[in-house]
């Protein structure tokens, strides 16, 4: 058996859990501002914008608690640790925000049909400020945080963004409504905020499943591994292939590999040393690798089927 860790995690989850924790604060401190100036000024889009905002402020909240869970270390219930807390972090993320958007499409087909009187002055005063702190906790989450890799700095800064927009949204309702009495702005200004709001919570939702159901890892290439593995002297073939994610950022593979028989304990380990080097390069820090001589009755099956499974069971 081989193992090899990502030392590299534990920098960047430090820097990440930090940057959303000043974020967080920023964020909670305006939704309810912009919450209040929305109720008082009576403007939809406002109040779909502090809708969002709370989604935020909820997903950032749920991001940190998971990043303090994933801290604990594995234990014998939980051989891989409290990782996988944040991928389920994302899903509720997810789900949120997706409800939130319905919400704010039920309350926008009333205010079509209805439009009322909206403080327009007030309004952009807020949207404006709203603006500017969305700016500012995109840069944040940007510059201190992996918005490439982990899902949760990533949920949040999707989050930000769709926030930005819709500030955007709400400075040009209520420019509309102050200089050519276009009530409706309003409204419409709320179903993009909606819609932006729905598209991040699907793909959110959407990833932190794929990553649930053991996929494959999006950024890993199986046919690469495959003849990186291969090409490695001493390796005849791989079969029993497994990779996973099992949190953002921290990739996983196991697999068989058939080897001549002839070599020595110390040239399979050279050999697994060569694996993990190579495979530590192409993002998968975890590698579990079962040598087996040549003529092993499964070598052509390169995915493992379930009926094997039950037939060997993993114990050579």
């Amino acid at each position: 058996m081989a193992h090899n860790h990502d030392h590299g995690h534990d920098h960047t989850h430090g820097a990440n859990k930090k940057t959303l924790i000043i974020s967080f604060i920023i964020i909670t401190t305006y939704m309810v501002v912009e919450a209040i100036g929305g109720y008082l000024t009576n403007s939809l889009a406002l109040l779909a914008d502090a809708g969002h905002m709370l989604s935020d402020s909820i997903s950032m909240g749920v991001a940190i608690l998971a990043f303090t869970l994933g801290e604990k270390v594995a234990d014998y219930s939980k051989t891989y640790g409290y990782k996988r807390f944040e991928i389920l972090a994302a899903v509720f993320n997810g789900v949120t925000l997706v409800l939130i958007a319905l919400y704010i499409f039920y309350e926008a087909y009333h205010r079509f049909a209805n439009p009322p009187e909206v403080a327009s002055g007030g309004m952009l005063a807020i949207a404006f400020v709203g603006l500017a702190v969305n700016v500012v906790v995109a840069w944040i989450l940007m510059r201190g945080g992996d918005t490439e890799e982990n899902l949760n700095v990533r949920a949040a800064f999707l989050h930000v963004i769709g926030d930005l927009l819709g500030s955007v949204g709400a400075v040009a309702a209520a420019l509309l409504i102050m200089f050519f009495g276009w009530v409706w702005a309003d409204p419409l200004a709320s179903v993009i905020v909606a819609v932006l709001v729905l598209i991040s919570g699907w793909r959110v939702t959407r990833d932190a499943v794929h990553i649930l159901m053991e996929g494959t890892p999006k950024n890993i290439d199986l046919d690469d591994i495959i003849q990186t593995m291969e090409a490695v002297p001493g390796i005849e073939s791989i079969h029993d292939l497994h990779a996973w994610c099992i949190t953002s950022g921290q990739n996983a593979l196991s697999c068989h590999a058939v080897v001549d028989g002839n070599l020595s304990v110390q040239d399979s380990q050279k050999i697994l040393r060569t694996i993990e080097h190579e495979l530590a390069h192409k993002g998968i820090g975890h590698v579990t690798i079962q040598m087996e001589n040549t003529g092993h009755p499964h070598e052509n099956e390169l995915l493992c089927q379930n009926e094997d499974e039950a037939h060997h069971g993993h114990a050579h």
